[in-house]
């Protein structure tokens, strides 16, 4: 057996791992880099022929673990994509978005290469390759054990956005364990992430291997008190959020605000027809929701307004009431969020809310990394919103807690990989992995191989 390491390497984007035996080659994930600027190159580059491939088993909807299918399928994968349903459902909506932010962002860098003299980009999919991806997808239930070319698997719920799985796998006698993303516990919405089996070879993400989570309780604190001392500067209060699992969770924390009479009256925008479309997922995939949360409306409340179309969009711009905009994307490397920042950051009546990962080379990152100014849509714009960050809401589990879920899949002499971590993340988990389970985990490059 042999894996080769396409992504997720000392970064926290591009997840995609190559499996090969004798008889079968198959990926785990097949995600997108994102960040900087030399992502590009990296999303068209593979290590194998995509036709080769036998299968993929995909562990979650996020665009850094699904983001390469279409152009997987595109250059002449014609296997089997195995997830939960709900993950399908998810991955289908996450890729027609993607494809079309691509496209949109593609004509706007290709009209000022245009005018520079420079090359042509080309698009890396089209929203006609993200539809050839749908007739391969193949839902599976958790726990429930498949098998492909001699290749057995099954899905473990991993607690970390809707659906999430977690993945082990027989492959030659030997038992393989993938981590996908693991969960943090304690989230209103999502279950608590499964027990993995022990095993011979684990593959285990570490974004946040390296720190700690406050409480989520702190959080909810921490968030109510920057709602309100934003209002009272009669200010509007920002929230670049990832579509999928931070939104929902951000609605329903305002819906509770307003239940129990902390939120006083004001508009709550969610300005992502994506984050929309997805709550819609949330509502049919109840069984994947914590048993006390399923049967209840945990999203409506009456501030609340959606925003699908870009005209209603733009009229968020002239609305001069306190309020909150949730919206995509939530690194603010794209999306409605930039519009709003670009009318609103400058002003320091208002607040922005950072509630999830910000990634090496991404606004974001710049914002919260104390910067004074940042360019958005090639225009300077000053930073005097003031900044809140608040990392009790990650979907991600912190260090302690990923440690734990480690620690119930090894064994004595287990092969522990350390991935979907930047560097210095990886490298402090690694020193906790080698003191306190005496193992001797490996960090791969990016396109390396092990023989195992």
């Amino acid at each position: 057996m042999k894996i080769t390491f396409n992504g997720a390497a000392k970064t926290v984007t591009g997840s995609c791992h190559l499996i090969e035996t004798d008889d079968v080659k198959f990926l785990l994930d097949c995600g997108l880099f994102q960040g900087k600027d030399e992502v590009e190159e990296l999303n068209r580059r593979f290590s194998f022929e995509p036709e080769e491939i036998d299968f993929v088993i995909l562990s979650h909807g996020h665009l850094d673990h699904c983001g390469r299918l279409p152009l997987l399928v595109k250059r002449g994968f014609r296997g089997r994509i195995f997830a939960t349903k709900g993950t399908i459902d998810i991955a289908r909506l996450i890729l027609m978005d993607a494809a079309q932010v691509m496209e949109e962002n593609l004509k706007t860098e290709n009209r000022r290469r245009l005018r520079e003299g420079l090359p042509l980009k080309e698009l890396l999919y089209t929203l006609d390759d993200v539809f050839d991806v749908f007739d391969f997808f193949v839902p599976v239930k958790y726990c429930e054990w498949q098998e492909v070319k001699g290749i057995r698997f099954r899905l473990k719920d991993a607690g970390h956005i809707l659906c999430s799985s977690f993945i082990e796998l027989e492959i030659e006698g030997r038992r393989v364990l993938f981590s996908g993303d693991v969960g943090a516990k304690g989230k209103p919405l999502i279950k608590e992430p499964e027990v993995p089996e022990k095993s011979d070879v684990v593959l285990i993400e570490t974004t946040y291997g390296d720190r700690e989570h406050k409480s989520y309780e702190e959080s909810v604190k921490e968030f109510e008190e920057a709602v309100l001392e934003t209002f009272k500067r009669g200010g509007v209060v920002l929230i670049p959020t990832f579509a999928l699992e931070r939104a929902q969770d951000v609605i329903y924390l305002l819906k509770k605000m307003y239940e129990e009479g902390k939120l006083p009256k004001c508009k709550v925008f969610v300005d992502s027809p994506l984050a929309i479309s997805i709550t819609r997922v949330f509502k049919r995939h109840r069984e994947c929701l914590r048993e006390n949360v399923r049967s209840r409306d945990i999203f409506d409340f009456p501030y609340l307004e959606f925003t699908r179309t870009v005209e209603e969009s733009k009229r968020i711009n002239e609305y001069r009431g306190v309020g909150v905009i949730i919206a995509g994307n939530g690194m603010c490397t794209g999306g409605r969020i930039l519009h709003h920042l670009k009318h609103r950051l400058w002003d320091k009546r208002n607040s922005i809310i950072f509630v999830g990962y910000q990634a090496e080379g991404t606004l974001g990152r710049e914002i919260v990394e104390g910067a004074k100014k940042v360019k958005i849509f090639n225009e300077k714009v000053a930073v005097k919103a003031k900044v809140y960050t608040i990392n009790g809401f990650s979907s991600h589990a912190g260090r302690s807690e990923l440690f734990n879920w480690l620690k119930g899949g090894v064994k004595e002499n287990s092969r522990v990989f350390l991935v979907h971590g930047e560097e210095r993340a990886a490298n402090s988990f690694a020193a906790l992995v080698r003191s306190r389970l005496n193992l001797q985990p490996a960090i791969p490059e990016l396109f390396s191989s092990f023989n195992l």
